[in-house]
């Protein structure tokens, strides 16, 4: 039976954030198997920064705009067994990865992050965005049946053999348009995520995590506009094409199978090829 550790590559979006780069990076643990930037086409030395301080770090340029594109272009471009994605903004923790791994290695196929489980929190969230938070995840787990206590929260991991289960294919640029985006190219890539996650059955797992303000700049999350992106979410994803849909589920379902070559369990990138 093998005995190797899961190969940990971790996905960090960034865009404009050089100041934050440095308390970010002092917490990465040094085992990791690869830190992969994808950068936004910041206007500062995001870049530069994050090259002097992890000199083997792998930068990946996105080719649209927004978080979602962001992380997948960044999941295109790694090569590990377990991706876990870290906001840039110093807001969470890098500390925490060894929980998400951990339980994975346990059984989980993806490992979501919350702050409203015991040990999490958070002190950047608004009543406006609490309340909101809750009723969204409330929505959605009334619609499929899961137990999310924190939908719309990005510090989550995942093998990397569910990642065609996800469906987020970063495509091309658009031709110089670089206000327009594509399907789940925004801040509403969490709930995308988290949703067909649920449909394909998959195996969950919270781990908690405290959010903190973010040290230097300015968020570019808005509470009213990413909450009414994340509500069209669900429901295109649950009723905009119910034949679709189904074939989807099923298909993916047919491809859950454990990988017997290994000690961990997790989907195999081998058994999910189509």
């Amino acid at each position: 039976m093998a005995t190797s550790s899961p190969r940990v590559s971790l996905v960090i979006p960034a865009l404009n954030e050089a100041r934050n780069l440095p308390h970010v990076f002092a917490q990465l643990p040094r085992n990791l198997y690869e830190v992969v930037l994808v950068d936004g086409n910041s206007r500062d030395s995001t870049v530069e920064v994050a090259k002097a301080l992890w000199p083997d770090i792998r930068i990946v340029r996105q080719n649209r705009r927004g978080k979602g594109n962001a992380l997948a272009c960044g999941f295109a471009a790694c090569r590990g067994d377990i991706i876990v994605m870290l906001d840039a903004d110093g807001s969470t923790s890098p500390a925490e990865i060894p929980h998400f791994v951990d339980a994975l290695v346990a059984g989980a196929d993806f490992a979501k992050g919350s702050r409203f489980v015991e040990g999490g929190g958070s002190t950047d969230l608004t009543r406006l965005r609490r309340t909101g938070n809750r009723l969204l995840s409330a929505v959605v787990n009334a619609l499929y049946g899961t137990r999310y206590s924190d939908l719309c929260y990005g510090y989550n991991a995942l093998w990397s053999g569910c990642l065609p289960l996800l469906g987020l294919d970063p495509g091309r640029s658009l031709d110089g348009d670089d206000e327009r985006r594509l399907w789940g190219d925004g801040f509403e890539v969490e709930t995308l995520i988290n949703v067909r996650i649920a449909k394909a059955g998959l195996r969950v797992t919270e781990v908690a995590s405290f959010e903190r303000n973010r040290l230097h700049g300015v968020s570019n999350l808005n509470a009213f506009s990413d909450g009414l992106r994340v509500l069209r979410t669900i429901a295109i994803e649950r009723w905009g094409n119910q034949l679709g849909t189904a074939m989807w589920t099923e298909r993916q379902r047919q491809t859950i199978q454990r990988c017997p070559e290994h000690d961990w369990p997790h989907l195999c990138p081998a058994t999910v090829a189509s």
